[in-house]
């Protein structure tokens, strides 16, 4: 039970997906039990599949085992069995406005309301409804938790304590780090050139339905500007549930064709699209497409660096918060939820938003050199991961210097882990105290599982009463 509250905060939580509830598993089992509450295999799969998704293209992304999986899915069932006895309540107010928060984040993510239900294959009504017992459950494990653990205090003196005890040779060194966040615009095509596109992606799709497959593959070689068609020629396999990895738009466009169907045009992030379905088999499709990316002129690229251009007259003079610009002016999904700040992993794993510059991209490092912290860039024109010519504005937070951790410049740092260990001890003690207090089960497939071998114990002495 090391690392308690590692477990429960990063591996306890329930990661949600909108297709999460329609995925089936074969021969679904109970491979656990604490008390009345049960775990399936499916939930293993399911939350293992989904922080695998969750962890695509992010540098030191914690990618949980089955082990803490089980630990984490056990923890939470002993903490809602307690809060039951306890008589925590949690109002149906609650969980609707968190139920309410989680939808508006997959329409977010999805692109619309229609996108996420189609992909869903469930009214938004549905999905809540789906997720609600699992949202009363994590709240409930939640509150339980705070019971436990909030009324802890920690001093400085004991900040200090466990500072001193950490071998010199041991403590952390953090080359220079800065706290950035941003402001971003994806300039729009004109749209009588979005439209001269459209109308050239018709006529291939004439001419292919004309010719048949073998022209739509001449066609996707010629003047598909998806960067694998020579690779592959514009064909990818798709599964309906993987949304993390294809745009809403297009997963949704795919799944509406019949083999041998050609789409209208459609328009992703991407650009614009027309999509043929080669074969299909339940939520398993082959599709091939053609994408076209309208151009951004000049005059585009310009309007967005007005716009942001004024933005930050308006933030130096004070008349606009940061957040506040990113919340109204920002097209970056990634940050639209964090104030545009950038973050990624610290070297213990954890969620960080002090990066060392080669977390940083080359351009936004550019713009870091002639900046202190408090100031705001001028508009920079820059090229994104796909290569689309962006226009940002970032803001320089904070800057540290290279360093040995200590207390001066690292409190913060120091008191959290301090804290963390506090409350892991206080945890692991109230678990030791109550995990022979309810019945458990373990299936056998978790037999290799060390970090299991109290439950197991406690529930060998359970089964043998």
């Amino acid at each position: 039970m090391k690392h308690l509250l590692l477990v429960i905060t990063v591996f306890g939580g329930m990661v949600f997906t909108a297709g999460a509830q329609a995925k089936k598993v074969v021969a679904d089992k109970i491979v656990g039990q604490v008390g009345d509450k049960i775990i399936l295999q499916s939930d293993i799969q399911n939350a293992l599949a989904d922080y695998r998704r969750a962890a695509q293209g992010q540098d030191n992304a914690i990618v949980p085992s089955d082990c803490q999986v089980m630990e984490g899915q056990l923890i939470r069932k002993a903490l809602v069995l307690q809060a039951q006895k306890d008589s925590i309540h949690v109002s149906e107010e609650e969980i609707d406005a968190e139920l309410d928060n989680q939808i508006r984040m997959f329409i977010q993510q999805y692109g619309s309301k229609d996108i996420l239900e189609e992909i869903a294959g469930k009214t938004v009504y549905q999905i809540k409804e789906d997720f609600r017992d699992g949202f009363r459950e994590k709240k409930l494990a939640e509150e339980m938790q705070k019971k436990i653990v909030d009324a802890i205090k920690i001093t400085p003196t004991e900040v200090k304590a466990f500072y001193n005890k950490i071998p010199k040779d041991s403590l952390p060194f953090y080359e220079s780090e800065v706290e950035v966040s941003q402001i971003v615009i994806h300039p729009k095509a004109n749209k009588d050139v979005e439209d001269y596109i459209t109308k050239q992606l018709y006529d291939y799709r004439k001419q292919a339905e004309e010719g048949g497959p073998a022209k739509f593959d001449q066609l996707a070689k010629l003047y598909s500007e998806d960067p694998a068609v020579k690779e592959n020629g514009g064909q990818y396999t798709l599964n309906r549930n993987d949304k993390g990895s294809w745009d809403p738009a297009f997963l949704a466009a795919s799944f509406r064709l019949k083999e041998g169907q050609i789409s209208p045009v459609i328009k992703s992030k991407f650009g614009l699209h027309i999509i043929m379905m080669v074969s299909r088999s339940g939520d398993e499709a082959i599709v091939k497409h053609i994408l076209r990316i309208p151009p951004v002129t000049d005059d585009e690229i310009k309007l967005a660096v007005n716009k942001l251009d004024s933005v930050r007259k308006q933030l130096v003079a004070g008349k606009l918060s940061f957040g506040a610009a990113v919340n109204k002016y920002s097209d970056d999904e990634n940050s639209k939820f964090s104030a545009g700040a950038l973050s990624g992993r610290d070297a213990q794993g954890a969620s960080t938003t002090f990066l060392t510059i080669d977390q940083l991209d080359k351009d936004v490092v550019v713009l870091l050199k002639n900046l202190k912290p408090g100031d705001y860039s001028e508009p920079q024109v820059y090229k994104d991961e796909r290569g689309n010519q962006t226009v940002r504005l970032v803001y320089l937070r904070n800057r540290t210097e290279p360093h040995r951790e200590n207390l001066k410049e690292d409190y913060d740092r120091v008191a959290k882990r301090a804290m963390d260990e506090k409350k892991s001890t206080v945890l692991e003690k109230w678990f030791k105290e109550h995990i022979p207090t309810y019945y458990i089960s373990i299936d056998k497939q978790f037999a290799h599982c060390k970090s299991l071998d109290d439950w197991r114990k406690s529930a060998e002495l359970v089964g043998n009463k």
